[in-house]
């Protein structure tokens, strides 16, 4: 156990599920490969306690970690994904030749311009910035492992480092990557444009929102 009275938190994005898709709040399994991933991304690393996403692609892996190093393990449904609402289930493509300009919005302003039937991007802001809030007031001096999702991961970088949330797309998460979150956030930097019509439909294409 860490002997600072800081409370250092790691997020871990799930392995590989087969999925390329907006999967949001859709309960995915791991492939051989995601676990394989996951196991490898934590070998040689050291925590005293584990919160974990409770959708399986997430919990299974923290449930085997948990019991493999004796720690404890808490699921916290903050930490789940992005509910993409209508959008969950389809590719960027398949929307993207559908609905070309709603999804070119909610690139260049998720907040303003959400998918149909989606959470609304301040209450998944707010959520998780309420479970990391609660991470630290639980878990003083504690080394925490989050194991959650990409788009989970993308907003709390940008919130960490005063990033716009339209700096989602630039932010790279990899299946079963580790990221240390510092907190709190630095102040919001000063507002830049975000991409419009073709330009935001482009970047929404090459970024992996998906399979989250």
């Amino acid at each position: 156990m860490s002997s600072s009275t800081t409370t250092h938190i790691d997020l871990l994005r799930h392995g590989d599920t087969g999925h390329r898709s907006y999967r949001g709040q859709l309960d995915d399994t791991l492939l051989e490969l995601g676990w394989r991933q996951m196991r490898d991304a934590v070998l040689g690393r050291e925590w005293d306690v584990i919160v974990s996403s409770p959708l399986q692609r997430c919990a299974a892996f923290a449930q085997e970690l948990a019991q493999s190093r004796g720690l404890p393990l808490a699921l916290e449904p903050a930490l789940r994904e992005y509910h993409f609402g209508d959008w969950q289930g389809r590719t960027v493509d398949a929307i993207a030749a559908n609905e070309g300009e709603a999804l070119a919005r909610f690139w260049a302003d998720p907040v303003a311009y959400p998918p149909p039937g989606a959470e609304r991007f301040v209450d998944f802001a707010n959520r998780l910035t309420g479970a990391v809030g609660d991470l630290l007031r639980t878990y003083p001096g504690r080394r925490v492992l989050v194991v959650t999702h990409g788009g989970v991961i993308r907003l709390l970088r940008c919130l960490a480092a005063g990033r716009r949330y339209t700096d989602l797309l630039n932010i790279d998460v990899a299946h079963a990557s580790l990221h240390a979150l510092p907190w709190p956030p630095k102040p919001p930097r000063d507002a830049v444009d975000a991409p419009r019509g073709d330009d935001a439909r482009h970047e929404a294409a090459r970024a992996d929102p998906v399979d989250g």
